[in-house]
């Protein structure tokens, strides 16, 4: 099918009721508040308890999602020409969902300038008004959601449900709060007066403009929390927005993408706006787009060489990356010799270690550490990890919610090959899950290395696998941390100590490296989460992001400033 740039006739929008920035205007300042104030703040409710959203909420969603199944996807895209479809479960389902495959490039850019100029015109309050509308109604189909983010990521239900669904709302607004916050910061008027002899005054108007067309690349793994602030963060400062998902995970994407353009079209904008361009695995059709001369922004997650790719050969565009990276933990000492096992191992296990922030590599020195049970050896601090896995995944039924499946085969040829690589002090098992037969499920394998093995170390292993190295002491711990991170980059770093020496001293390593560092986490709080509002996601200081979700330079660039002047 081929479908024209102009769906169909474009209603004014002078009266919406959705362009005015009361109907979310608390929503909006309580996350502008927060994130100056760095404090806790959530917008959307994380549980998807009965008691919350209601005792019919999840079986409506769940059956909102499987009547989407091996159908085509109401939706269309501009020059398009037949259909995709391209997604499997790690659960063992094929979707069987369509989607228009997207061809003719011209077509589609066309279609996402077309309603720019009146996007431009709706100001930084009505664009913003626009945006929060659609987050309220992404909301709504928030368990929709968590079952379209669980059945191509492989997340499991909860966490595809907080991560895919509450999560990315809140990073979603976090990014909506901040570009508001950055293009009203310049007055839209202004009278400058000159004194003297002869006063000269002039009225000047500032506009914000759009850069052009953005690009959304998105990811497998976390197909909504991923994206969402790229996307809102080029929306709502005026850019159109063409979504090009992985094939993998193309159904959250599309929801999304259909509810923009219900909510734009409803409010008198061009619905294509924001497309959705589905595609075959070999089309390449993100390099296509990425070097278009249209496209002025990119936001990309995912793997080294494309990253590096679209860096060097994007010109046109301001790119935003965030890519693989080597996260580490430092272990000196710790007060609580179990808890800091139980925390690691539930780092290492969350989501089968597929996530840009779950730590790999462990230091530890050779000579052992201080604990509350005695000095333990670098053997038994590996034991102590592994009965701490044991205890939290030795019910199959329990483990899956919180391993979930295995997002593709790649993950596996990793673990295997890691099995080579050094000592396996924690052997991977598999894991039948009650509920899919055919799902793909693993344990974490932990592998013992020591500093001399850094070809191994120093790459990312992306999936369930960590590596406890032995060092010399805590000092060469720091210094390979340091040197690993500048090089390689990193999205989390983690420190055990009971030493305020060793503690500043991993400090300034980090602020030397640029990633966060997280210090004695024994509790509820692990080093592969971030609290919207409160912590940075990525820093753009380390060869693993070049961006960070989200400050003000990550929406700044977005737009320009065009002022206009006379004298008056």
């Amino acid at each position: 099918m081929t479908s024209s740039p102009t769906l169909s006739p474009t209603p004014s929008n002078t009266a919406s009721p959705i362009l005015s920035l009361d109907r979310h205007r608390e929503r909006l300042d309580a996350a502008v508040a927060a994130s100056a104030a760095r404090t806790y703040y959530s917008a959307f409710e994380e549980s998807p308890s009965p008691r919350v959203y209601g005792e019919s909420a999840a079986a409506e969603g769940k059956a909102a999602f499987e009547a989407l199944l091996h159908q085509p996807f109401p939706l269309e895209t501009p020059g398009s020409e037949g259909t995709v479809a391209t997604e499997r479960s790690p659960y063992g389902i094929d979707l069987g969902v369509t989607y228009p495959r997207a061809k003719d490039v011209d077509t589609l850019m066309a279609a996402a300038q077309a309603g720019m100029k009146a996007w431009r015109d709706a100001g930084p309050d009505g664009r913003t008004a626009v945006c929060l509308e659609v987050l309220d109604r992404l909301h709504g189909r928030i368990f929709e959601l968590a079952n379209a983010v669980q059945h191509t990521s492989g997340q499991a239900f909860v966490m595809a449900f907080q991560a895919g669904g509450a999560h990315a709302l809140d990073r979603a607004l976090e990014a909506i709060a901040y570009a508001h916050t950055e293009m009203t910061r310049t007055p839209a008027t202004a009278r400058w007066e000159k004194p003297g002899k002869h006063p000269l005054a002039m009225e000047k108007t500032f506009t914000v403009v759009p850069r052009g067309v953005a690009l959304v690349i998105g990811c497998n793994t976390f197909p909504t929390w991923n994206s969402w602030p790229g996307l809102f963060a080029s929306l709502v400062t005026g850019n159109p927005v063409v979504v090009k998902p992985h094939p993998g995970a193309v159904l959250p994407l599309a929801i999304t993408v259909q509810v923009c353009q219900e909510v734009l079209a409803e409010a008198g904008f061009d619905r294509n706006l924001v497309t959705l361009a589905a595609e075959e695995p070999d089309d390449r059709l993100a390099a296509t787009l990425a070097t278009r001369p249209e496209v002025r922004l990119i936001d990309f997650t995912g793997g080294n060489a494309f990253g590096d790719w679209l860096e060097a050969n994007a010109r046109q565009a301001v790119v935003f990356t965030e890519k693989a990276g080597v996260n580490t933990v430092v272990i000196n000492s710790t007060s609580d010799f179990r808890a800091m096992c139980q925390n690691l191992a539930f780092s290492f296990a969350l989501y089968t270690g597929q996530m840009c922030t779950a730590p790999q590599n462990v230091y530890v020195p050779a000579a052992g550490i201080a604990t509350d049970d005695g000095v333990k050896t670098p053997a038994e601090v590996g034991a102590g990890i592994g009965a701490a896995l044991d205890k939290l995944l030795g019910d199959d039924a329990r483990a899956v919610e919180l391993l979930g499946g295995v997002v593709n085969a790649g993950v596996l040829e990793r673990l295997d090959a890691a099995a080579s690589r050094g000592e396996v002090l924690v052997p991977s098992r598999t894991v039948a899950h009650p509920s899919y037969a055919d799902a793909t499920v693993r344990t974490p394998m932990i592998v013992g290395l020591t500093a001399a093995d850094s070809e191994v170390y120093e790459a990312e292993c992306f999936g369930p696998v960590a590596y406890l190295i032995e060092t010399a002491g805590t000092d060469q711990s720091i210094d390979l941390f340091r040197d690993t991170v500048q090089r390689h980059g990193a999205m989390t770093a983690s420190v055990y100590s009971m030493s305020d020496e060793v503690v500043e001293k991993m400090r300034d390593a980090a602020l030397d490296a640029g990633v966060a560092l997280s210090e004695n986490l024994l509790g509820g709080v692990f080093v592969n989460q971030s609290a919207a509002f409160s912590d940075f996601h990525g820093t753009g200081a380390n060869p693993a992001a070049n961006a960070s979700y989200t400050d003000g330079a990550y929406v700044a660039s977005r737009f320009r400033v065009v002022q206009s002047r006379r004298h008056v």
